[in-house]
């Protein structure tokens, strides 16, 4: 290190480069996606507390994920919707660090609460008669907190080998956000270390429960085959599915953004990525499973009801 760097005590985010009424335009936009997602992920999180039909551990776990979600997108989301009309795009150095904590933290806990989610159909559709045994309360709560433990703890350990680096400039992240690979792009020294652990922590914490979960609804598809009711039949996969499609968007747009080489992605291609799962899938998922979830859909319908007659 020379004696005549500067070190960054607050970062710029360049976010688009696009013309000011295109980022007005993205502003009305963003906020209302904005909007959705947190109207979608609080109703389903009120239906599951006001239903005693929803007291299950599917819908546990399914709450847990509205909390991960609506945590994930006011983490990036108000930020960019803020320099999407300021001029000044500036963030400090201590909230930066701590935005990059945070959705490192609730990304990583949102694929872990996928898993176990996986791991509750499986027990439901392949061992239906052990089900309340296996899944038990005390198996839901210790399986919630070691999701939200090993993704904090993570996230952690990625933030701690960040600020043993050096930013001397320059201090300009071509980002919406303070998202990792972005933020080690300034810093003005060798990060081999850092992209040694956010690859193992990739394999980690996406291929490994990705495989988790393949496995699982591979075992689920065979027994829902060989359920004898139609019903049941129907029942079982609307269910599945509806899980199968958050997986997919939410572990495929992480892959490519992590693991995809990244000469083939350009920087605004992944500004687009992380948008998609920063944004868009906190809003998706609730539509997917109030769509496709009968339960969740009766549930509605029972509470609007109610209101209705009182």
């Amino acid at each position: 290190m020379t004696e005549n760097q500067t070190w960054v005590t607050e970062f710029i985010l360049l976010g688009f480069p696009l013309s000011p009424l295109t980022q007005v335009f993205l502003f009305g936009l963003f906020s209302l996606f904005y909007a959705f997602t947190l109207l979608g992920n609080s109703t389903i999180l009120g239906l599951i507390w006001l239903d005693s039909r929803l007291h299950t551990p599917m819908y546990f776990f399914l709450s847990h994920l509205a909390v991960v979600d609506i945590a994930y997108a006011s983490n990036n989301v108000p930020k960019m919707l803020a320099n999407l009309l300021n001029k000044e795009k500036t963030i400090s150095f201590v909230p930066c660090i701590m935005q990059t904590f945070l959705y490192m933290a609730f990304a990583h806990t949102e694929c872990l609460i996928l898993v176990m989610m996986s791991y509750d159909r499986y027990v439901a559709i392949c061992h239906p008669l052990r089900y309340t045994v296996i899944m038990n309360w005390r198996v839901c709560t210790v399986q919630a907190i070691i999701s939200w433990a090993c993704g904090s703890l993570l996230a952690l350990v990625h933030v701690v080998l960040i600020l043993r680096l050096p930013f001397c400039g320059p201090h300009e992240i071509n980002h919406f956000f303070c998202e990792i690979l972005s933020v080690l792009k300034l810093a003005c020294t060798d990060t081999w270390l850092n992209q040694v652990v956010i690859f193992a922590a990739s394999v980690f914490i996406l291929v490994g429960p990705l495989c988790l979960v393949l496995v699982s609804y591979t075992r689920i598809l065979f027994a829902i085959l060989r359920i004898q009711s139609g019903e049941g039949r129907r029942k079982a996969f609307s269910t599945c599915s509806s899980h199968l499609c958050v997986v997919g968007l939410f572990f495929g747009s992480a892959i490519v953004m992590y693991m995809a080489p990244k000469s083939r992605h350009p920087e605004e291609q992944q500004k687009i990525l992380s948008l998609f799962y920063s944004l868009f899938n906190p809003m998706l998922n609730p539509l997917i499973y109030s769509l496709r979830n009968t339960d969740v859909k009766g549930a509605l319908r029972r509470v609007l009801w109610l209101e209705r007659s009182m």
